[in-house]
C-alpha cells in the first residue's frame, strides 16, 4: 500500500502544470530568468494570470494527494512520511521532464496544508513572511535578490521543523520537516552557493 501512494504521489508532484502553461502562452520557462521551471518563473515570463493559476495547480498537487490518503486513512505515522516527500521529490526531479524540475515551494505547502489541515503550512507562510520582512529591513528597502529568497526558503523550512518539535506536532511530521529541508536544501543549492559567497564577500570588507 505505501508504494502505491507513494508513487500515485510522485507522479502527482512531478506534473510540471506551470512549465506546460508556460508552453500555453508560448513562453519556455527554460529560456526565462534562472531557468526554473516553477509558478515564479511562469509569472515573470506570462503575467500573474498564468502565474497564480501555476501556484495553484502546483499547490493541489501536492495537497490533494496527500488530503485523500489522509482521509482514506491508508496510512498513519511515519508510512506518511514516504509519499509527503515523494510529492516533493516529483516536483523537483519531475519524470515527465526527464528528472529535472523545480525548487519545489509551492508544492511544499500544498503537502504540509494536506498534512496538518493547513495549520503549519499557515506558520510557515508566517515564518516566510517575517523572513521577507527583515531582509528588507537590514537591506534598508532594497528588493531582496534570488539568492536571499533561496536562503529564506529553505531557512525558514528549518525553522518551520522547529516549530513543530517545540508545538507537540507527531515525531511523523517532525521528521517529514527534517526531510522537507533536506529536499529544499538540495532545489535551492545554486542559490544559496551564491549566498554563502556574497555574505564571505561582504564580511572580508
Amino acid at each position: 500500500m505505501i508504494v502505491v501512494w507513494t508513487l500515485l504521489a510522485y507522479l502527482c508532484g512531478g506534473l510540471m502544470f506551470s512549465y506546460w502553461l508556460g508552453l500555453l502562452a508560448k513562453q519556455n520557462l527554460k529560456e526565462h530568468g534562472d531557468g526554473n521551471p516553477g509558478a515564479l518563473n511562469l509569472w515573470k515570463a506570462a503575467g500573474y494570470s498564468y502565474g497564480l493559476t501555476g501556484i495553484v495547480l502546483d499547490f493541489l498537487k501536492g495537497y490533494l494527494p496527500i488530503l485523500l490518503l489522509i482521509r482514506a486513512d491508508a496510512l498513519v505515522g511515519f508510512g506518511l512520511i514516504l509519499p509527503c516527500a515523494a510529492a516533493v521529490l516529483g516536483h523537483i526531479f519531475s519524470p515527465f521532464m526527464k528528472l529535472r524540475g523545480g525548487k519545489a515551494i509551492a508544492v511544499t505547502f500544498g503537502v504540509w496544508s494536506g498534512l496538518t489541515a493547513f495549520t503549519a503550512s499557515l506558520a510557515y507562510a508566517i515564518i516566510l513572511a517575517i523572513l521577507l520582512l527583515t531582509g528588507r529591513f537590514l537591506s534598508k528597502g532594497m528588493p531582496t535578490s534570488s539568492e536571499a529568497d533561496g536562503f529564506q526558503v529553505v531557512l525558514g523550512m528549518l525553522v518551520l521543523t522547529i516549530y513543530t518539535l517545540l508545538f507537540d506536532y507527531s515525531a511523523s511530521v517532525v521528521t517529514f520537516g527534517l526531510v522537507n529541508f533536506l529536499l529544499l536544501l538540495y532545489s535551492h543549492r545554486k542559490e544559496l552557493r551564491r549566498f554563502i559567497g556574497t555574505f564571505n564577500v561582504h564580511m572580508k570588507r
